[in-house]
């Protein structure tokens, strides 16, 4: 390998070794809009929640859900992922 390669492979591993300690902060925050706080994030949940369970049929059929999927999901805590 010529030293080029290897600057490549010690950055890559770094960023490696990066995303792994943030991945649980990641996951919390999964599905959430940039610059959103926790309560926000809460927030947006709940409501979104409620929304999906007053969808009908037709909408549900467009976005690829079933009534009881979508149940299932609008039922959940606003603190649960």
């Amino acid at each position: 390998m010529n030293g080029l390669s290897d600057v490549r492979l010690t950055l890559h591993s770094q960023e490696l070794e990066t995303g792994q300690k943030d991945t649980a902060r990641h996951a919390l925050m999964r599905n959430a809009s940039s610059g959103l706080g926790r309560w926000d994030l809460f927030w947006q949940r709940l409501h979104t929640r409620r929304a999906l369970l007053a969808l009908t049929h037709d909408q549900l059929k467009d976005i690829g859900l079933t009534r009881e999927q979508a149940r299932e999901e609008g039922l959940k805590p606003f603190w649960r992922i």
